[in-house]
């Protein structure tokens, strides 16, 4: 007698592969970390085609070939930037890196010719959107059921927004971002108390899903240095009062080249034992946490397996390249099943998340299904039903299990 589950199995690899693409692409997605803000926090809410080609992915890439000195370029105005990189990467040359590829995406999705000569065309549909709409239909596009954004506690203008008492889209939970924190030089015992109570009150009023930190390559813990100190005073008791993760995104070395502004950053490698040692001290605090080195991949998947209370999470920045996602993403499959969160956009306008998440369910898909297909040639079907469960498992359950323990 065949039960029904068993005639639901999928036992060839045709039936396979359509399943996991169908689930795949039509799962909605928590986006754990972007920068994105909602349309009532105003100029901070970016989207449309001039700020996706002036993003700094693409200018580091366009100042790379255009005959342009750096001071020339950053006196133009935006409008000129865009003009600008447009002809150099998508005109005069093949636009074949992924961060071209995703404003080939962008363009796609909207009907808009991807090999126009200029940019009329495409400033002509997005200054005809009313950006309420608009933001609906970028959503509805990824896929995207919510969004965590960053916000800065001691930025004055944000600080400014919030204090309005404006009603944030609730597809937009906020997040603790401390690195203004974490970089101050000198730290007295009245700074402590003074912070934390800070702290404190910024949570209850914004009751943000994480705190976060971005930290160079050297970081390291303990270590003797006031960063060690705040952590240990400030950030750690504060995640443990209210219950909050921390997120760690470590690997970034800053201005490495000035002049190219926000697009001079650089990355290294780091010590993945700081983040263990963190685990271990502070069993009871939550870390989410994600490397800008492609070589801390596997210590981080290990480090994991040791901890379960680090979370690794996404393909951040320079990794989120297909050929190197798709080793993450296998890696982390093969060494954590789906105890894991595949990507997050780090989105800054609004329509990166189309692209990103377009082409991050591509690689996920693909090893996905060969997970599934290595089970199946080893004696195990797989169903849909089975399917659905990891998929919403890696695209919103980890993060809903993460941010809300209770």
């Amino acid at each position: 007698m065949v039960t029904s589950i068993e005639s639901q199995l999928l036992s060839n690899t045709t039936e396979l592969r359509a399943q996991v693409d169908l689930i795949v692409n039509s799962a909605p997605v928590a986006d754990a970390h972007t920068h994105l803000f909602p349309p009532e926090f105003n100029e901070l809410c970016l989207w449309g085609i001039d700020e996706l080609l002036t993003y700094h992915y693409l200018t580091a890439e366009a100042l790379r070939s255009a005959r342009i000195t750096y001071e020339r370029f950053w006196a133009m105005s935006k409008t000129d930037q865009a003009d600008l990189v447009w002809k150099t990467l998508f005109v005069d040359n093949t636009p074949t890196s992924e961060a071209a590829q995703g404003i080939i995406s962008v363009l796609d999705v909207f009907g808009l010719d991807t090999r126009a000569p200029d940019l009329k065309e495409a400033r002509a549909f997005f200054h005809s959107q009313t950006i309420a709409e608009h933001l609906d239909q970028v959503f509805d596009f990824a896929r995207v059921s919510g969004v965590v954004m960053t916000n800065d506690p001691f930025d004055d203008a944000e600080d400014q927004l919030w204090s309005s008492s404006i009603s944030v889209d609730r597809r937009f939970s906020s997040s603790l971002r401390l690195d203004s924190l974490i970089n101050t030089a000198n730290l007295a015992v009245s700074t402590v108390t003074q912070t934390r109570a800070f702290l404190d009150d910024w949570i209850q009023r914004r009751n943000p899903v994480y705190m976060a930190l971005s930290l160079p390559p050297d970081f390291s813990f303990p270590s003797d240095d006031t960063r060690d100190r705040l952590l240990r005073e400030v950030i750690l008791p504060t995640a443990k009062e209210h219950r909050l993760a921390l997120t760690l995104m470590v690997g970034v070395r800053r201005g490495v080249n000035p002049q190219l502004r926000d697009a001079g950053d650089a990355l290294g490698r780091a010590d993945v034992t700081a983040i263990e040692r963190l685990c271990l001290e502070y069993p009871d605090v939550r870390f989410l946490v994600t490397f800008l080195s492609r070589e801390n991949q596997h210590e981080l998947c290990v480090a994991a397996r040791k901890f379960s209370n680090l979370m690794p999470f996404g393909c951040w920045w320079f990794l989120n390249n297909p050929s190197i996602v798709s080793e993450i993403t296998r890696e982390r499959f093969e060494l954590l099943g789906q105890s894991f969160i595949p990507q997050h956009s780090d989105a800054r306008v609004l329509e990166q998340l189309i692209y990103k998440w377009k082409h991050a369910r591509r690689q996920i898909a693909d090893a996905l299904y060969d997970s599934y297909q290595q089970l199946l040639d080893r004696g195990r079907a797989i169903t849909p039903e089975e399917i659905s469960r990891d998929v919403n498992r890696l695209f919103s359950g980890n993060f809903n299990d993460w941010f809300d323990p209770r």
